[in-house]
């Protein structure tokens, strides 16, 4: 009873901090957003999947109102990397492994559309087993489309190749064809050879009609002048 008393006063808080807004001045509204970073981070780091949950469902909000602060960036890292890199075991097993919380926390990275949140991003698909969260993690990164050093291509044709070369995954495939072709639009470098090879193995390799079909198109997109 206590828990379920808990959860009704932290989901009305959005609703109390929308109906005070319109009348708070500059400093009332920074101090607001402390305390909503605040519950964010605790919230975030909570043992419960449902209280991390609720957290996501503010830092949803808060992107809207345009509070990209720090504090909600390090709140999606660590629970994007929850299960992963921050584990917590209880006699041997493995206790905060939560991919649909994983999953979300990537698409609001994507969201934030920063340096730092690429990084984070870029870490996950190296340390994530999950399909569902890397291809969240592979899109969010097309939505960023931050590739100066050419990291972001070269990270999203191995993790493919990972897969392709154990259980081929379709969905995966087609969100690093679909990222592939933004990073290379937004780029004024040369594509990365990994990338060519990764669209050309997808065309022959053993996925659906339309993924590979895709891959085809964007190989003839890409070899079009810029």
């Amino acid at each position: 009873m206590k828990r379920l008393i808990l959860l009704m006063i932290i989901a009305s808080i959005p609703v109390i901090m929308v109906v005070a807004q319109s009348e708070m001045t500059v400093e009332e509204s920074y101090l607001q957003e402390s305390v909503e970073n605040m519950i964010i981070r605790e919230q975030s780091r909570s043992e419960s999947r449902e209280m991390k949950m609720i957290a996501l469902s503010y830092i949803g909000d808060a992107i809207d109102r345009g509070n990209k602060s720090e504090e909600v960036r390090k709140a999606l890292e660590y629970m994007s990397l929850e299960g992963t890199i921050n584990r917590t075991q209880e006699n041997g097993r493995l206790v905060n492994n939560y991919p649909d919380v994983r999953r979300e926390s990537v698409k609001y990275l994507g969201l934030l559309g920063t340096e730092e949140a690429k990084d984070t991003l870029l870490t996950i698909i190296y340390y994530d087993n999950e399909p569902m969260v890397l291809q969240e993690a592979i899109k969010s990164i097309g939505d960023i489309g931050i590739d100066d050093n050419g990291k972001s291509i070269a990270t999203i044709a191995w993790i493919v190749q990972k897969f392709d070369n154990t259980v081929p995954d379709n969905l995966l495939a087609l969100s690093a064809i679909e990222t592939i072709e933004k990073l290379a639009k937004n780029s004024s470098k040369t594509l990365d050879p990994s990338a060519v090879q990764m669209l050309i193995r997808i065309a022959e390799g053993n996925y659906i009609r339309v993924v590979q079909e895709r891959a085809k198109q964007v190989l003839g997109n890409l070899r079009a002048p810029r």
